[in-house]
């Protein structure tokens, strides 16, 4: 497939609009990706020309994202790139969609809590009974009697 994959870093510039549709869920955000430069005769960092993409996540995608994202939150975006024009009362418009297939918080300015989503919830999927967790740590007796040797 020749389709443009692109990675977006930037900020949630509209709140998320969650809807349930006849062929799953779908949400949409406004992303807003400024780019930054070192101004060397001002020696600060300085804001260029900030770019705005309509992201749209479908699925669990779109949940996660409508109850995770807010206005203002840094995050990073992996998707489809698709660049549309339209014409509009005699005007040309070109519109910068991400079709999302992964949505984060970008960790390098701030933290976040994830928390897995219960499948049992998720509509029209089998949940399948939860796992113990594993037991990672290695027995006293293993770990004082050094391994044979072949």
């Amino acid at each position: 497939m020749n389709e443009t994959m692109i990675c977006a870093v930037g900020n949630v510039a509209t709140q998320p609009v969650f809807r349930e549709l006849a062929n799953g869920a779908s949400a949409r955000f406004r992303l807003a990706a400024t780019a930054r430069y070192w101004d060397r005769e001002k020696n600060t960092w300085t804001d260029g020309h900030t770019s705005f993409f309509t992201v749209w996540a479908n699925r669990q995608l779109a949940r996660n994202a409508a109850a995770s994202l807010a206005v203002g939150e840094p995050v990073i975006v992996q998707g489809r790139l698709k660049v549309r024009t339209d014409v509009r009362e005699g005007q040309s418009w070109t519109s910068a969609d991400i079709d999302a297939v992964a949505i984060g918080h970008d960790l390098s300015r701030g933290t976040a809590a994830f928390r897995r989503v219960n499948r049992a919830d998720t509509a029209g999927e089998s949940a399948s009974p939860p796992q113990p967790e594993p037991d990672w740590e290695t027995p006293a007796s293993e770990a004082a009697e050094p391994a044979p040797v072949a």
